[in-house]
């Protein structure tokens, strides 16, 4: 099929929702030889760094740099000339600054909506989620994620909701749309122990004769010829960092990487090929606690996964893949002085996230305590008065928010501290406005241009797959 043609004459012209001619079918940056630019894209995998914001990503190439003398694979494309990379604007309907589910909305329904919903306009309407769309069209489709797969950016690929909160509710919506692959955390929504209807959930996914996994071997064992739910943890995944220095949880919980590798061995063989979205759902919660070992390593852990991906499509050539974010958070970065070097390269000795250390502190912990825990984790050692300033947070009702610091623990205190230390600095604790980074790999990353609305990216993924929107 004549892309051209196809844009001109189909439906993703007729439905103008966005813009009259989105993209610049001539626009590329690469060589002639790298991309057929009327090749169609069998498979589609987007990789979703949640909240990461520039900093995040500058930071993260710079730490794999310095410890091991090789940057980033998603910078290396960069470096390579092997993508096409673009700003995107990210604001929902209601706000210049998104939420996690109007964003992932936007891709999904190729709507902007209200912050908060999924799919569900302002005024109630219902936005056909892409991956329901390509399963119309024959292809497989399936989520990763290192937070619950029930969360909001899987979610926003997948099934209409008014509220993102209904964790129960869409996990049975991805039964009943028979989605290939899911995997992630988010035990609570799927348990009859946990869940308010106690309706179990596993045994309802067993009958729709689903594989259902719960640790890293009995996902690597499972058979590749069925479809597959994991879930690895009661709501998110532990971080990367804590993973790596617990032996019992590197035995548990499978790697983001290891998660997007299975799901392409289940659903590479399809005739029609498939859909995959894969979310280091963690960075923006790391974000929110300005948790820089939480950021890092898990920006390292997604960046795992677009290696898998991206030897994937090199040697498939019929595979489409997306890297971005769906937004800033916290706006992190290394700050100006003269022990810069050094001090960043101090995180390369963290054992363990802020989120570790904050959740090992009770009323009853000593100053002493605090010290050792904080030295153990971080290889450096606080003063005393530092140390008194964090007790403070659980003697008495001060209290720190944040959107995902239900136990008002002091994680910007622990950040300011660290700083001193590891030169990285905070803006916020909260999602911001950011244009974010955007690069496309394999079939259709040709119709990119240089800067795109978000909801533009839904239909550049139907037009790559060349599927009507027509449903």
């Amino acid at each position: 099929m004549n892309r051209r043609k196809f844009f001109k004459n189909g439906s993703l012209f007729a439905i103008g929702s966005t813009l009259l001619n989105p993209f610049d079918l001539s626009a590329t940056t690469l060589e002639p030889d790298l991309i057929d630019k009327n090749k169609k894209a069998k498979n589609i995998i987007i990789l979703v760094s949640d909240g990461m914001s520039t900093g995040t990503l500058n930071m993260a190439d710079l730490y794999l740099s310095r410890k091991t003398g090789k940057g980033s694979n998603w910078l290396q494309l960069y470096k390579d000339n092997k993508v096409n990379r673009a700003l995107m604007d990210m604001a929902s309907a209601s706000s210049i600054v998104t939420d996690s589910a109007a964003a992932s909305s936007s891709w999904g329904g190729g709507f902007r909506i209200n912050n908060g919903g999924l799919n569900v306009g302002p005024n109630g309407e219902e936005h056909l989620p892409i991956w329901q769309k390509f399963k119309k069209a024959g292809k497989m489709a399936g989520c990763v994620t290192t937070v619950p797969i029930t969360h909001a950016t899987p979610a926003g690929f997948c099934v209409n909701s008014k509220s993102r909160n209904d964790q129960e509710g869409i996990a049975k919506k991805y039964l009943a749309q028979k989605f290939d692959v899911m995997m992630g955390g988010g035990n609570n929504y799927f348990s009859a122990d946990s869940r308010k209807d106690k309706v179990d959930m596993y045994q309802k996914f067993k009958l729709g004769g689903y594989q259902v996994v719960k640790n890293r071997n009995e996902m690597l064992e499972a058979a590749n010829n069925q479809p597959i739910l994991g879930v690895f943890y009661n709501d998110a995944l532990p971080y990367t960092a804590d993973r790596n220095n617990n032996k019992e949880l590197t035995q548990k919980i499978p790697t983001l990487g290891e998660m997007t590798q299975k799901a392409i061995d289940v659903m590479k063989h399809n005739k029609e090929g498939f859909v995959l979205q894969v979310e280091a759902g963690k960075v923006d919660w790391a974000a929110h606690g300005n948790d820089i070992a939480g950021l890092i390593y898990d920006q390292t852990a997604h960046d795992e996964a677009v290696k898998v991906a991206i030897d994937f499509a090199e040697k498939d050539k019929n595979t489409l893949v997306i890297i971005t974010t769906d937004h800033g958070n916290a706006n992190p970065g290394v700050i100006y002085g003269k022990n810069a070097n050094k001090q960043f390269d101090s995180i390369q000795n963290y054992k363990h996230t802020n989120d570790w250390i904050l959740n090992g502190f009770g009323n009853e912990t000593s100053i002493s305590q605090i010290k050792e825990r904080i030295e153990y984790a971080n290889n450096f050692e606080v003063t005393d008065d530092e140390a008194k300033l964090l007790l403070s947070y659980y003697t008495s009702i001060k209290a720190e928010n944040g959107l995902y610091n239900y136990k008002h623990l002091p994680f910007n205190e622990l950040a300011k501290i660290q700083k001193k230390h590891n030169s990285v600095g905070w803006i916020s604790m909260q999602h911001s406005a950011d244009y974010v980074e955007l690069a496309m790999y394999g079939p259709g990353s040709d119709l990119l241009k240089p800067y795109i609305k978000n909801t533009d990216l839904h239909y550049l993924m139907l037009e790559a797959a060349e599927v009507e929107n027509n449903f």
